[in-house]
């Protein structure tokens, strides 16, 4: 991270990233949302434009691979990397040669890891002074996801770093199917609301503005965004406590979720005392340099004495947002910096433990 924080709002356009496996209905609900009331304003972008499905829609296109939709929306292919799109989408906006979008939608692919895609948002100076992460939303198919689960790396990382997970299809599957799969996304990311979508309909406001501030009242909403009493709730199910006796003759389904979900953690951290920002900010630094790979996300509130006003960080893998001061601490009196860690091969003992070494590092070289 940098050096003191400055203050970034919601001058910046949202962007929501879709994401999830392959055939876990991503297009289908982006096709329903783009008809919403309210979301007639949106720049989607996807990897392909064949894969998104709304070729019946389009009423005009361009040589530069943007199209209009009935909706009113934008939709445009990446053209060499993301940088790159998203520089010259927001450009055409500015210039008058693309209707006005206020948001951005960016479709992955089926097999897509959304770690690059935050990293461009948090990195590139253009796009950081633009644009600005609203959140992961994460489709889950309920009648393939156990399996998909059990077999590959991808979807699990994708729940675990959503701070939305859709669950489609919950029509073809017996209720109990679809209540375990609920537990074990729950366990995988206790934050992430979970929301159900039949053919792809669902409430846009369910999906939408899940990031920090709040557009429509400018404000922050730290509890509803570190949602810290979902990881005190999970507790009781860490991952550790599965039983790995693997003599016995466990289902295929067991020994995989062993496999896979048991690499993921998700925890809080609260500190009581207040950080120098050099304290805090190297400690943070130092600890994603050395494990970025396995750590998946952070997010959280610092109080640090150079400021009476919350920092806030967010970071994924080995890179962190430039930190944010947030306008005031939010009512009440806790004013304990708290940080979410969503990590793969990371235990909450092994990081408060890194974490608290890093701390007495720095107190004793300065």
């Amino acid at each position: 991270m940098s050096d003191a924080p400055e203050i970034r709002t919601t001058e910046r356009l949202p962007v929501s990233v879709l994401t999830g496996f392959l055939g876990s209905g991503k297009t289908t609900l982006l096709k329903h949302l783009l008809t919403q009331p309210g979301l007639d304003k949106v720049a989607v972008i996807v990897n392909e434009f064949g894969e998104i499905g709304l070729d019946h829609t389009l009423i005009e296109s361009s040589s530069e691979g943007i199209v209009l939709l009935n909706s009113g929306c934008l939709c445009c292919t990446v053209r060499g990397d993301l940088i790159d799109t998203l520089r010259n989408l927001f450009l055409k906006r500015v210039r008058g040669e693309v209707p006005e979008f206020d948001r951005v939608v960016i479709e992955t692919t089926g097999l897509a890891d959304p770690a690059p895609i935050l990293h461009t948002l948090m990195t590139d100076p253009l796009v950081a002074a633009r644009f600005r992460l609203d959140g992961v939303v994460t489709t889950v198919d309920a009648v393939h996801g156990s399996g998909q689960l059990d077999d590959q790396p991808e979807p699990v990382k994708q729940a675990a770093v959503a701070d939305r997970i859709v669950l489609t299809k919950t029509d073809l599957v017996e209720p109990a199917k679809v209540d375990a799969l609920i537990e074990r996304l729950k366990r995988l990311n206790p934050a992430a609301p979970i929301e159900r979508a039949t053919l792809g309909k669902i409430e846009p406001w369910k999906l939408m503005d899940c990031g920090l501030y709040d557009p429509r009242s400018k404000t922050a909403d730290v509890r509803k965004w570190l949602n810290e009493e979902a990881y005190a709730a999970e507790r009781g199910h860490d991952h550790h406590d599965h039983d790995h006796d693997h003599d016995h003759d466990h289902d295929h389904a067991r020994l995989d979720v062993n496999r896979h979900d048991a690499r993921i953690r998700a925890f809080c951290l609260s500190f009581d005392r207040p950080f120098a920002w050099a304290e805090i900010a190297e400690a943070l630094d130092l600890f994603a340099q050395t494990h970025g790979p396995n750590l998946l996300r952070v997010k959280g509130i610092l109080n640090v004495v150079e400021s009476e006003k919350p920092i806030v960080v967010h970071g994924v893998q080995h890179l962190f947002h430039p930190p944010a001061t947030l306008g005031a601490w939010p009512p009440g009196d806790d004013r304990r910096s708290r940080l979410v860690f969503i990590t793969r091969d990371l235990d909450k003992a092994y990081v408060e433990k890194s974490l608290d070494a890093l701390f007495k590092s720095h107190a004793s070289a300065a």
